[in-house]
């Protein structure tokens, strides 16, 4: 049950915020995503770099994400809320010079993008998804346009993946398992939320942030920004 109350108390913790009506615009014209490279952006944040390939299986969620980094969207903000052994979010434009006391996570572009699940995309330790409200008011699940959190978690016993594969009715390839038991992640989310990218560089940096002190909203006491985000390539 402990796992259980974690998990319903994170996922609380993510889906707790509010987005526009408007529809993100996709455009039509369709590229070979074999022929793709998945690009790269780096997130410059006052505790180190973290560098994100976003991946192009998930195109909407990628063109989304490139478009904010160009427009410098995420400049300034602030990972707002923060759980060790989780996740770490950011993305809410409502965050840039906050006050130390003001409630974060409701903020966002004013739209948001449809869900783009894949079996092979899972929240593994270092994964990028997308935060969306919660089912009774989002029940196609769409994501936020701009709220997003990296995946901390914790590594799984063979047993535990087991009694999730049955709980949510996934069947996990071997490898996959295997990630699990070893590098990590949080499984409990897979198919709810978005993945649509993952930390190829700065884990450690991931790490560090995921362990600051917070306020009882999950708020970091002292403020960790996102200073700048970059595409490299």
């Amino acid at each position: 049950m402990k796992i259980f109350r974690l998990f319903l108390t994170s996922v609380i913790s993510i889906v707790l915020l509010s987005c526009g009506g408007f529809l993100f615009a996709q455009d039509n014209v369709q590229i070979e995503e074999e022929t793709m490279k998945d690009p790269i952006v780096k997130m410059h944040t006052n505790y180190g770099d973290i560098t994100i390939k976003l991946y192009n299986e998930t195109p909407q969620h990628r063109d989304n994400f490139l478009k904010l980094v160009e427009e410098c969207f995420y400049d300034s903000t602030l990972f707002h809320r923060v759980i060790a052994g989780f996740m770490i979010q950011a993305g809410d434009p409502d965050s840039k010079g906050a006050m130390p006391q003001k409630q974060l996570g409701a903020g966002g572009p004013g739209y948001t993008v449809p869900a783009e699940f894949r079996k092979d995309l899972i929240h593994k330790k270092g994964a990028l998804a997308a935060a969306r409200q919660g089912d009774q008011v989002n029940p196609q699940k769409r994501s936020s346009g701009s709220q997003f959190y990296i995946v901390v978690g914790r590594s799984w016993t063979a047993d535990e993946m087991k009694m999730i594969e049955e709980r949510k009715g996934i069947k996990y390839t071997d490898e996959q398992k295997e990630i699990y038991e070893t590098l990590g992640g949080y499984p409990f989310l897979d198919r709810e939320y978005t993945v649509f990218g993952e930390v190829v560089e700065g884990l450690d940096i991931v790490d560090a942030i995921s362990l600051v002190d917070t306020n009882p909203a999950d708020r970091p006491l002292q403020d960790v920004a996102i200073e700048s985000m970059e595409i490299v390539e």
